[in-house]
């Protein structure tokens, strides 16, 4: 038997280990229980890449978003636009918008105009914290209350268990008016 065949999964082990540890000291400074109680079930590489992204959340900076892009996003106000115009600077926005991994949900309710005033007038100017971690995104529901959120988002279970949670009536259940095929 090759010696290399059996030293190279106990490297692994040890490179993984040593990755940990660095990990863990590395945020020792934003430690807290949540950590460990987070981890304990985790096999060690699945950890690592816990860790790495609590690591990455922690040192990121929060930023507008409208600073994300290069060049910084500045958009028209809604009001100087007529809705053609609006609705085809939209549909580049909301592109835009994904290539930084902001993910628009619950949309399909909203105009194109009240759409795009939610991004000009909420998410751009929003701070939050810029991730680099593949596969994860910023998601913003453009959802601002549950009567919304119970009459054109909530399937029949999710509308059951929050008239039972609440005891209240609810809204119908509509389509909404506007469907988007969003990225």
């Amino acid at each position: 038997m090759d010696m290399s065949e059996t030293s190279r999964p106990v490297a692994d082990e040890v490179d993984l280990m040593l990755a940990n540890a660095r990990l863990r000291d590395e945020l020792e400074p934003y430690r807290d229980e949540s950590i460990d109680a987070s981890t304990h079930r985790m096999n060690l590489r699945t950890e690592n890449e816990y860790l790495a992204s609590m690591l990455a959340w922690e040192r990121a900076p929060a930023l507008p978003i409208a600073s994300w892009f290069t060049p910084v996003m500045e958009l028209p106000s809604p009001e100087s636009l007529d809705d053609a115009a609006l609705s085809e600077l939209l549909i580049g926005t909301i592109i835009r918008l994904h290539s930084q991994r902001v993910v628009l949900r619950c949309t399909d309710h909203l105009t194109d105009r009240e759409l795009y005033k939610i991004i000009y007038r909420d998410i751009l100017p929003c701070c939050e914290k810029k991730v680099e971690i593949p596969g994860k995104c910023l998601e913003w529901r453009c959802i601002d209350d549950n009567e919304t959120w119970l009459r054109f988002y909530a399937d029949a279970v999710e509308r059951r268990r929050f008239q039972e949670e609440y005891d209240v009536d609810l809204p119908p259940s509509e389509t909404p008016k506007y469907r988007r095929d969003l990225p």
